[in-house]
């Protein structure tokens, strides 16, 4: 579609879930569900760290910067979206799309990038256990923090002036949010096939950087696990990385198939559903995922509830 002749493109329209209406009340109730349970449960993971002493440790502070992300990530996205299920109203402007495209790219990198850091936790704590509390700090966890947000907020801004270089033809967005993928395909055909092709170098350099430090992370850590003579020990320190494991590969698995696979499959249906998983159902999983899993969280709940 292009704009109407001699008119000026304000806005976008988001199609969202526009092709299924006998369907907005159940996705209306999820969507509302779903916010208020990852708020709620991730405010509570964020709250126990900060108010219990013991989990003063890197492993949770990391934890509670990851429950705060999360509730950053599900409020760029689920308001607005609930918003246009129960008004009606799909249009959004083009400065008001562009700032929602910066806020996920930055809090969706963020995601991984901290999920990095606690990588490179676990790995001081498996392979350097009596240097640990020396190598990672206080000031160490404030510094990796904020590299990481430089490195995510510069990374928005690259993509936000690689997709703003050229004019919008079409104001029809296929999707329940502004996405990287979806507002490309918005601009004018032509430009610079060069630029375009160091975008996707630079995004896949921001992207798969993380994901490999992860794996090389993890290889240390098995190989320092199978070192142990203790079984007992190899099944403790095995433990303390499961929810840490489970996240990453929730979190990967979503990203290199919706940003990271052939054109030839691409469908919009598909992509919103995907979209979906990691926007929302991800985030809401992280409270649970961590807590369930997680001794030293249960034991301080329980604390809690024999002070109550």
């Amino acid at each position: 579609m292009e704009p109407p002749e001699n008119k000026t493109l304000t806005g976008f329209v988001l199609l969202g879930f526009s092709d299924i209406p006998h369907l907005i009340l159940p996705l209306s109730t999820f969507f509302l569900a779903s916010y208020v349970f990852c708020i709620a449960g991730n405010t509570f993971i964020l709250v126990l760290i900060v108010s219990q002493l013991q989990l003063h440790t890197p492993m949770y502070v990391l934890m509670g910067n990851l429950a705060f992300v999360d509730v950053c990530f599900t409020s760029i996205i689920i308001p607005r979206t609930l918003y246009g299920l129960l008004s009606g109203d799909t249009h959004i402007s083009i400065h008001g799309c562009i700032v929602q495209l910066f806020l996920f790219l930055a809090v969706a990198n963020m995601d991984s990038y901290l999920l990095t850091v606690m990588a490179f936790d676990r790995f001081c704590a498996v392979c350097f256990p009596l240097r640990y509390l020396i190598i990672m700090n206080s000031g160490t966890c404030k510094f990796l923090v904020a590299f990481c947000w430089i490195i995510v907020c510069l990374h928005s801004a690259f993509c936000i002036v690689l997709t703003t270089y050229r004019p919008f033809c079409r104001w029809v967005i296929d999707h329940y949010f502004c996405d990287l993928p979806v507002i490309m395909q918005l601009s004018c055909s032509g430009g610079s096939e060069i630029l375009n092709q160091a975008g996707f170098i630079e995004a896949s350099i921001v992207v798969f950087s993380p994901l490999l430090f992860i794996l090389v992370s993890y290889v240390l850590i098995i190989r320092a696990v199978l070192a142990l003579k203790s079984s007992q020990g190899r099944r403790k320190t095995f433990s303390t990385c499961s929810s840490h494991l489970t996240m990453v590969i929730l979190l990967y698995s979503t990203i290199i198939f919706m940003y990271f696979r052939p054109g030839s499959i691409y469908s919009p249906t598909y992509d919103r559903d995907i979209s979906v998983v990691y926007s929302v159902i991800i985030p809401m999983l992280n409270p649970l995922i961590y807590s369930l899993r997680n001794k030293d969280i249960k034991t301080s709940l329980r604390k809690i509830l024999k002070q109550t």
